[in-house]
């Protein structure tokens, strides 16, 4: 089942699971977000900001000298060239005009790898919004320039110092403080996690990537759909996104590269599909890495966007149903990735897309076959880790 119920499932993956204090929020956003985001006045304002503001639509390039290498014609949705640089800001635009029809005055938000931080503080700042961003404090330290950004945005950066200190205590915090605050407080969920419906809501305003899709392809190739979609996941909106137009469409594969970290089976990894059972993390029943007696993991991931013990429950069912192929791919393979394609395109990826990369030479796609893949972000945010590895390598 590609398609949430009423209750907010997608077969059994999803639905709501909140305390009393959240109950009335969530239930005021089930109720109404269809009704809203569909209404002309709103989709209007949402294409417009989409158009004049992030800067929509993407191009689709095709990667000739990566085409060549791997001997199928690979075409890359540019999403890096979105205002804030990545696709987080598609959804942003679409909840802070959400939160202004629902009469809240103040927004908060979690990030891992600092872009959902940075595109929330930008919208806020674009509506005069005032801003808290939850960060885990190791990723504060490793995505040290998009911390920056969201001060200079005029954010507040709180640090979550508890567990880990990655985004699955950044979520928790987040979710404290939404506690605490109900009545004038939207809470900007930035992938397709959490309860029902921000799962559905974050997937239909992503949804905009694979509707550029299809009518890029018809026009570069002839035909609507391609043989296959490569997208990394952590919760996975970018993933959810890019597949979306394409859910019930068989001739397509999905393919969801998750991050394994230093191997899948070293203690060190994130790869969920692989390691993951079910259980109910931040107020879905989803897929998630835990012990026997259900306490979460903690993950781990070169990239702080994928450094998540669980995936979004769309997600755990379009892997569960075999619906969609997982790939993991460890820290090292996705950096080889981001040099080979920033030599290779002269484009410089994002670690967490660096993975998407990584996972071509293993989605088992035949010559003469053409594959997408969701290039979600740029890699400006992750320059030092890329200098650490130059260092290593002696190329700087």
């Amino acid at each position: 089942m590609t398609t949430v119920d009423e209750k907010g499932y997608y077969g059994e993956f999803g639905g709501a699971f909140v305390p009393e204090m959240l109950y009335a929020n969530v239930e005021e956003l089930r109720s109404r977000y269809l009704d809203i985001i569909y209404e002309p006045a709103f989709q209007r304002e949402f294409q417009h900001l989409l158009r004049e503001y992030a800067g929509r639509p993407t191009p689709l390039y095709l990667a000739k000298r990566l085409s060549a290498h791997y001997g199928f014609t690979i075409y890359l949705k540019r999403e890096d060239l979105l205002h804030t640089g990545a696709h987080k800001v598609n959804n942003t635009i679409g909840q802070i005009l959400v939160a202004r029809r629902l009469g809240k005055t103040r927004i908060i938000a979690e990030t891992g790898a600092g872009q959902h931080g940075v595109a929330t503080a930008t919208v806020c700042a674009l509506m005069g919004m005032p801003c808290v961003v939850y960060m885990g404090e190791v990723d504060m330290a490793r995505q040290a320039p998009n911390v920056a950004r969201m001060r200079m945005l005029g954010a507040e950066v709180r640090p979550a110092l508890s567990g880990s200190r990655t985004l699955k205590d950044a979520t928790n915090e987040a979710i404290r403080d939404w506690i605490n605050n109900p009545h004038d407080t939207h809470y900007i969920i930035g992938s397709v996690v959490g309860p029902h419906p921000f799962p559905d809501m974050v997937a239909r305003f992503q949804s905009v990537i694979s509707e550029e899709m299809k009518g890029q392809l018809e026009d570069h190739t002839g035909r609507a759909h391609p043989d296959a979609i490569i997208a990394c996941v952590g919760g996975g909106s970018n993933a959810a996104g890019a597949f979306y137009h394409y859910l019930d469409d068989e001739r397509v594969r999905l393919i969801a590269v998750e991050a394994a970290g230093k191997g899948i089976h070293s203690g060190h990894s994130a790869a969920t599909s692989i390691l993951g059972t079910k259980g109910i993390i931040h107020g879905s029943r989803t897929l998630l890495m835990q012990t026997p007696d259900g306490q979460i993991t903690e993950p781990y991931s070169i990239s702080a966007g994928l450094d998540y013990p669980g995936i979004g429950p769309l997600h755990a069912q379009l892997i569960g149903s075999g619906r969609a192929t997982a790939i993991p791919v460890t820290d090292e393979e996705a950096m080889q990735a981001a040099f080979f394609l920033a030599r290779t395109e002269g484009i410089i990826p994002a670690l967490e897309t660096a993975h998407a990369f990584a996972a071509l030479d293993r989605a088992g796609i035949a010559p003469g076959q053409t594959a997408v893949v969701n290039l979600s972000g740029r890699g400006d945010k992750d320059l030092a880790a890329y200098m650490e590895e130059m260092g290593a390598l002696k190329i700087l």
